[in-house]
C-alpha cells in the first residue's frame, strides 16, 4: 500500500493525548477584569463565564497563541504579560475523561479596544471585578481563583 495514501487518524486534544492550553486573566490594571459568557456553539461548558483560553497549536509559540487568542477574543492587544503557574487539568467532559496542561497568564490590556471578538461562540464579554464574579462560572475557574487570588489584585 502507498504510505501517501494512507490517512492519519483525527487525535483530540484532551482525550487521546495531553492538551496544552493558555489560560489568560486580562485585566485593566484598575481592578476589572473581562470574562466572556459561552454560547451553546462554544466546545464545552455553554452558558457558564469563563476567562478566556486557547490550546497551544504544532509550530506556534506559547507566546505567539497566548496574544493570537487574546485578539481573537477580546479584539485586545496583551501589553503586559505574567506567567502565574500551570494546572494539571483532569476532568470528565460529556462522559470522556480529559487531560489538560493550563498554562496560567496573567495580562493588562487596554479596556478601550476590548470588544467580543466571537459571537459566534460568546454570548457576552462583561467587565467584572473580584467581588462581582459571575455564575455560573467555568468548572475550571475556582482552582484558577485558589491559586492566585492574591497575585490577581
Amino acid at each position: 500500500m502507498d504510505p501517501h495514501t494512507l490517512t492519519r487518524p483525527t487525535l483530540r486534544k484532551g482525550i487521546d493525548h495531553v492538551g496544552v492550553t493558555v489560560v489568560f486573566f486580562c485585566h485593566d490594571g484598575a481592578g476589572r477584569f473581562i470574562m466572556a459568557k459561552r454560547n451553546a456553539n462554544a466546545r464545552d461548558e455553554h452558558g457558564r463565564w469563563d476567562i478566556g483560553g486557547g490550546a497551544l497549536e504544532h509550530g506556534a509559540t506559547v507566546e505567539e497563541t497566548l496574544r493570537r487568542e487574546i485578539r481573537e477574543e477580546y479584539c485586545a492587544e496583551a501589553l503586559e504579560i505574567t506567567f502565574l503557574g500551570y494546572r494539571d487539568v483532569h476532568r470528565t467532559h460529556e462522559g470522556q475523561r480529559t487531560h489538560w496542561i493550563g498554562l496560567d497568564f496573567l495580562v493588562h490590556i487596554d479596556p478601550r479596544t476590548v470588544a467580543n471578538g466571537e459571537p459566534h461562540k460568546f454570548d457576552a464579554v462583561e467587565w467584572f471585578t473580584l467581588d462581582t464574579i459571575p455564575e455560573p462560572h467555568h468548572s475550571q475557574f475556582p482552582e484558577f481563583l485558589r491559586l492566585y487570588r492574591d497575585r490577581l489584585r
